[in-house]
């Protein structure tokens, strides 16, 4: 996996251009009170937004491969930071919210833990600074 990350310039305070190995490319930016113009995420920020896709990715194919009638999945989290520098991420809480047909509690629990103690290795990494938790609720498309 390669990444290339190019600040924009003087001209354009703290912006950096992320250029990933698949070729997408994002704009990251500090906070104006740092120098930043807010015109893109925070890089924490983006550290945050790639755990919770990691696990919604692994949620949604586990459910899928287990022939669950998966129809969305929206993943929504809360972290806290150390207060001084370096400033992990301590705390981590997850909100899944899974619609579906006939979405069994158990086989939404198993796929998160499974993200969670096996697959998603954005999740897991953070986990050695951070309590990861998490809940859930299933939408029920009858």
């Amino acid at each position: 996996m390669e990444c290339t990350v190019r600040w924009t310039g003087s001209d354009a305070g703290m912006s950096f251009v992320a250029e990933t190995g698949s070729g997408h490319a994002v704009v990251m930016d500090g906070a104006p009170e740092a120098g930043g113009r807010n015109i893109g995420p925070r890089p924490m920020e983006m550290v945050l937004a790639g755990t919770g896709g990691c696990s919604a990715f692994d949620v949604v194919l586990i459910l899928k491969k287990g022939r669950h009638a998966v129809s969305a999945c929206e993943v929504r989290l809360r972290a806290e930071r150390a207060a001084e520098d370096p400033k992990v991420f301590t705390q981590i809480h997850l909100h899944y919210r899974v619609k579906g047909k006939n979405l069994k509690p158990e086989a939404v629990i198993r796929a998160i833990e499974l993200s969670k103690e096996k697959y998603c290795s954005a999740s897991i990494m953070l986990g050695k600074t951070a309590e990861i938790t998490y809940d859930f609720e299933i939408v029920d498309e009858a």
